[in-house]
């Protein structure tokens, strides 16, 4: 075995995979019930006319990644959708590894499919790492800002990652970037610098028409450095949870799967009419 590769096949591992550690066993995955959302009869309320479109991350599903954010949201009123997206052959229960735009256009026809069955006009999403930041390329580039009204990233790697500097090695092992597309083609789109980001940030980081919220955290050590996950526009919110509640120690994983000071958030940004304070008691609402 050529020297670089042993080398690629730990740093593979590491271009992402840490932002599974944290999510339940591949067979809870296979059992674990949708407890309610994913209802195509759900018709939205006047109260909470848009549903709300949940979108995992990369080596997720539409399930084990909104365990607790789906029941969240259902219990104040939303209809709540999950997809799965970015499957490859072969590879079960886990998803989020294809070519994030074709990611993109099964969002986008997932979306068509929530609008058709509830008779809403606009969906609302969120997402969860990868997830925070493919639906961009629908607002951008597939027609997707005419059927959106708010998108809220948590955690979303907007920029790219750096892995705490580890993918600037790549250059040094001929061949390694090529067979990280090769085999899971969703880690390479998501290097700082890929092409895949350079097209999705060229112009600017939004869409007319949508509202955007970013929520993130200084202790993720997935998307790196942290500060790049924030986007720029006139239409913008970018959250840093420990501003909100110095102690919340969530990292990239608990972000998205469990913390309810930043599911306060995501609520106040689907609802602003209505929004209150986030704080550290929210972890108990």
């Amino acid at each position: 075995m050529l020297p670089w590769k042993r080398v690629l096949r730990p740093l593979t591992a590491l271009l992402l995979t840490a932002a599974v550690a944290a999510l339940p066993t591949a067979a809870h995955a296979a059992s674990a019930p949708s407890t309610g959302w994913n209802d195509y009869t759900c018709k939205p309320s006047a109260a909470h006319p848009d549903p709300v479109v949940l979108v995992h991350g990369t080596f997720a599903n539409s399930t084990d990644n909104w365990l607790v954010l789906a029941p969240y949201l259902e219990v104040r009123g939303y209809c709540v959708f999950s997809l799965d997206y970015g499957q490859l052959p072969g590879v079960p229960l886990i998803y989020g590894l294809g070519p994030i735009d074709k990611s993109a256009e099964q969002l986008q026809a997932y979306v068509d499919k929530v609008l058709a069955a509830t008779g809403a006009t606009k969906v609302d999403l969120v997402g969860h790492s990868q997830g925070g930041m493919m639906p961009r390329y629908y607002l951008k580039f597939l027609g997707g800002a005419a059927k959106v009204d708010t998108f809220v990233g948590i955690a979303p790697d907007n920029h790219g990652t750096t892995l705490d500097g580890l993918t600037k090695l790549l250059p040094y092992f001929p061949g390694a970037e090529d067979a990280i597309s090769a085999t899971t083609p969703a880690l390479a789109d998501q290097i700082a610098g890929s092409a895949f980001l350079t097209k999705l940030n060229a112009g600017g980081d939004t869409v007319p028409g949508v509202h955007y919220t970013v929520i993130a955290t200084r202790y993720d050590e997935v998307v790196t450095p942290y500060s790049s996950q924030f986007l720029s526009g006139s239409d913008v919110h970018n959250v840093l949870i420990q501003n909100l509640c110095s102690v919340d120690l969530s990292e990239h994983a608990l972000l998205g799967l469990s913390d309810r000071i930043a599911f306060h958030e995501v609520a106040n940004a689907l609802d602003p009419a209505h929004a209150t304070t986030t704080n550290c008691l929210s972890a108990l609402s």
